[in-house]
């Protein structure tokens, strides 16, 4: 750069304008396209008188331009000749020009005509040719002109910097401490070394024997913190990008996830976590229930359940299962019974309410009838009561609860008829035969749990299988439990007074099946006794 900037010291050719030059070739360079193309069209005129019309803007493009509000910048004024077309006519300086070169005309007659030529009001094409002969050598310096960062530190700067010696001294520096790159080196080595001692013990107990993890003295480096839901803290949290790419992997693991969306007031973006819940049951785990997770700085995030996969949580969960699985089905099945029953009364008031309305004619009616006595009077169907379909029901009613009844009667009286120490025998064999399935699979599942795969879908290269029983996964989820202590009262002053008739319906259950028991004879054995 300070070689190509000497160029033009004292080159009065470069530099006819000396510091003014730079300006006023930017004016020319903006003005060459308009001004040729002014010059070449008087040539054409002269050339031929008939290209004048043409050549010039013709009335539709101002009509065009008269639509809308002019200003004299506008690209389709800017877009016109200079000045009007003539032929052998100079181009004015002044007046007679396109307002929107008004000013750039201006500019260039005070910074390039009038210093080079001397002022005047117009310019023909020998002088423009002759001013573009003049600025060309610079033009042609500018050209030249090398493509660096160093321009910004001005011409001074980078000749002094070019003609000193610190390009020797910067060589000399490095030379020197290329000559101790075998040392650095060294050290790097050193370092590197010192980063293993210190971090390697800890990335290898954490993503290759799991130690962190297994022995539960703090959290493993995966570990996001802690969600606190339902009544339960959940330490095994892990970060999520994206839980509609990680569920179907993290499936695999058969544990129990929520996924939670986590905010925090002040926080940049939302956190998406997946919680693993490995103690209590699932009853009141859905989506949209909120709870509160803190992450490992502390900091407390408001967490909401937007997405589950079901897993069995524990063995007491699957023991239940089935019981609460008939208690739901009953329930929905008396729903419906209601709710069936309740269409059908309502369907039945309807029908009644519309044969009332068919029998009560109005009086027009009646009139029409009486002027017509040949017509046959309306009759109304009304639907008759089949004792015999309704006698059915009730039959087949009865036989169902005496059916009931008898099943019922033939087990309590087999299990009245059990040994005392057979009886708990028996209970203990309908509870494994009711709920000895679920829990047999419930453990299978449970004993298979593996951490591998929800770390695999966060992006983690696990090789290993990371199990996670019973016993290790009751520990990753603690369940709310009273303060030593403390005692929980069962009072409550606004209870609903619970009516008497329930008890005494027990107690004429309870009479009702020791009176059949004696007649049958049951209770000998144990009235000897």
């Amino acid at each position: 750069f300070a070689q190509w900037w000497q160029e033009a010291a004292g080159e009065d050719a470069i530099l006819p304008l000396g510091a003014e030059t730079a300006a006023a070739v930017a004016v020319v360079q903006k003005l060459r396209p308009k001004i040729g193309d002014y010059f070449a069209r008087c040539r054409l005129v002269q050339f031929d008188p008939r290209a004048a019309e043409a050549l010039d803007p013709p009335l539709p493009a101002y009509v065009a331009i008269g639509a809308q509000t002019v200003e004299a910048n506008e690209p389709e004024i800017a877009a016109l000749p200079i000045a009007r077309i003539e032929a052998g006519k100079k181009l004015p300086l002044g007046g007679g020009l396109n307002p929107a070169w008004t000013d750039t005309v201006a500019e260039f007659a005070r910074s390039v005509v009038t210093p080079l030529l001397g002022a005047r009001d117009s310019l023909d094409e020998d002088d423009w040719h002759a001013i573009e002969a003049r600025l060309q050598a610079h033009e042609a310096w500018l050209a030249r002109k090398p493509l660096t960062a160093v321009e910004k530190l001005g011409a001074e700067r980078i000749a002094a910097l070019a003609g000193s010696d610190i390009a020797a001294r910067i060589g000399a520096l490095i030379e020197a401490d290329m000559a101790l790159a075998p040392e650095m080196a060294a050290m790097a080595t050193v370092e590197k070394l010192i980063r293993f001692r210190r971090n390697l013990a800890a990335l290898l107990n954490n993503f290759v024997s799991f130690r962190d993890f297994y022995r539960r003295g703090g959290k493993a480096t995966f570990q996001a913190g802690t969600l606190f839901l339902d009544g339960r803290s959940c330490d095994l949290c892990v970060k999520v990008d994206d839980e509609n790419k990680h569920a179907p992997l993290a499936n695999l693991s058969r544990v129990y996830l929520a996924y939670c969306r986590c905010t925090r007031r002040g926080a940049a973006a939302p956190l998406t976590i997946a919680a693993a819940f490995t103690s209590g049951d699932s009853d009141n785990l859905r989506v949209g229930r909120n709870g509160v997770f803190y992450d490992r700085k502390g900091q407390d995030w408001d967490a909401t359940i937007v997405r589950i996969i079901e897993h069995p949580i524990s063995i007491r969960q699957a023991f239940w299962l089935p019981y609460k699985q008939a208690a739901r089905a009953v329930s929905d099945q008396i729903q419906k019974l209601a709710a069936a029953r309740a269409s059908a009364q309502q369907a039945n008031m309807t029908q009644t309410f519309a044969r009332v309305e068919s029998q009560v004619q109005p009086a027009a009616a009646e009139a029409a009838t009486a002027t017509a006595p040949h017509a046959a009077p309306p009759t109304t169907q009304a639907q008759a009561f089949d004792v015999a379909r309704f006698a059915g029901i009730f039959a087949a009613i009865g036989l169902a609860l005496g059916a009931l009844g008898t099943a019922i009667a033939s087990l309590v009286t087999g299990f009245f008829r059990l040994a005392w120490w057979q009886m708990p025998l028996a209970l203990i064999g309908i509870a494994l035969v009711v709920s000895g399935p679920s829990v047999i699979i419930a453990a299978i599942k449970l004993r298979n749990r593996n951490l591998g795969p929800i770390l695999d879908a966060c992006g983690w290269a696990v090789n290993s299988r990371l199990k996670i029983n019973i016993p290790f996964g009751g520990a990753l989820t603690n369940l709310a439990r009273l303060p030593d202590r403390a005692e929980r009262s069962f009072s409550d002053p606004y209870a609903e007074k619970k009516p008497r008739w329930r008890l005494y319906l027990a107690l004429v259950i309870v009479l009702a099946i020791t009176v059949a028991l004696w007649r049958y004879g049951l209770l000998d054995a144990w009235i000897k006794r």
